[in-house]
């Protein structure tokens, strides 16, 4: 029975099929059957110790410094549906965790951690969102389907010099015939600072293929004081040159917000979770936009951009010099083209 529209979300829940649910963690590392809750305590020093195998001996691993652990590497076809994981935040921008769908050598998936749950700055940010959770305290969670037809693997990256202790995650996923035609989930992290005589942060560019966008995450570090989202996101589609085929009406407007926000909010589609200044330091923003009912289609190219804007004396737009942090998210059908370098650990560091 192939995997239908019905079966990725509510209305397939009465449907039964021939599909097997598999889940990968610490205590099940491969996700086989029956493969769960099989080490044994080590040592006087661990808690499972008087209780024996079985009894919680291997609920989390340790990211060493330097290293690539490989999360998820699924043989066959099928769909990841949810991805859970808890972390330090000191996790957040220093470890990159990578996607790769059936053999492909180049990664559909390539995010700081946190951006890619949309915790950017290093920070903790509380979101109920249908794509993306985040839970007291600090539970990531990911709803977003990952279709796969012969393979899924999922990496993480400590760029740390020092261990991250205490990594926890579950990753699960059913193994069925899918149709030939899904596309398979990308998303790609991006930071740079605005310039005042070019005020543009580039989401993405250079997509090639056919595919949807569905997602928009930022992490905004503000530079100056007022207002500063009179900018307007764009998106060249199918070959668009000098003007967009799709033009926003303002930063807080693509967001579904009006009028400056006035305060956080966190909803099932779109949200403003985070705004934060202290003291002397500079505020930050994340915001958040999900496609859900309304992906935005592309068939040969997809370039999206958005400005950096605020306002002048006298009524004249200011161009800001603001850092912007974004995540892209999109399907497409494979093969897509290849990542721009991912910024290094020390342009990554929260300001």
């Amino acid at each position: 029975m192939l995997l239908n529209n019905r079966q990725f979300g509510l209305g397939g829940l009465p449907v039964l099929g021939d599909f097997e649910t598999r889940s990968i963690s610490a205590e099940n590392p491969t996700g086989e059957r029956a493969g769960g809750a099989k080490a044994t305590p080590q040592g006087q020093r661990d808690p499972a110790r008087e209780l024996g195998k079985g009894w919680k001996v291997r609920p989390c691993i340790t990211l060493q410094p330097g290293t690539t652990t490989t999360l998820a590497d699924i043989t066959g076809c099928g769909l990841i549906q949810h991805i859970w994981i808890t972390v330090d935040p000191k996790a957040y921008r220093d470890c990159i965790v990578r996607m790769f769908w059936d053999g492909e050598e180049t990664p559909s998936v390539e995010v700081p951690l946190g951006d890619f749950f949309a915790c950017g700055h290093g920070l903790r940010t509380r979101i109920t969102s249908l794509a993306i959770a985040v839970n007291p305290s600090g539970g990531f969670n990911s709803y977003w389907p990952m279709p796969f037809y012969r393979s899924a693997r999922i990496t993480v990256e400590n760029q740390r010099d020092e261990a991250i202790d205490g990594f926890f995650y579950q990753i699960t996923y059913a193994l069925g015939s899918l149709p030939a035609d899904l596309g398979t989930f990308h998303a790609q992290w991006r930071i740079g600072m605005t310039r005042r005589d070019y005020p543009e942060h580039i989401i993405l560019e250079g997509i090639r293929g056919n595919g949807q966008y569905v997602g928009t995450y930022l992490a905004w570090v503000q530079m100056s004081d007022g207002w500063w989202g009179e900018g307007e996101i764009k998106f060249y589609l199918d070959g668009d040159q000098e003007s967009p085929t799709i033009c926003g009406t303002g930063t807080e407007d693509y967001f579904c917000g009006a009028w400056g926000f006035g305060e956080p909010f966190t909803g099932p589609y779109t949200g403003y979770p985070l705004w934060q200044k202290e003291g002397e330091r500079v505020p930050k923003h994340g915001l958040y936009r999900w496609h859900i009912m309304d992906p935005i289609r592309f068939h040969t190219d997809l370039k999206v951009t958005i400005q950096a804007l605020g306002w002048w004396p006298g009524g004249k737009f200011q161009p800001l010099t603001d850092e912007i942090a974004s995540v892209g998210y999109w399907y497409q059908q494979e093969p897509h083209a290849p990542f721009p370098q991912l910024a290094s650990r020390n342009e990554r560091l929260p300001r």
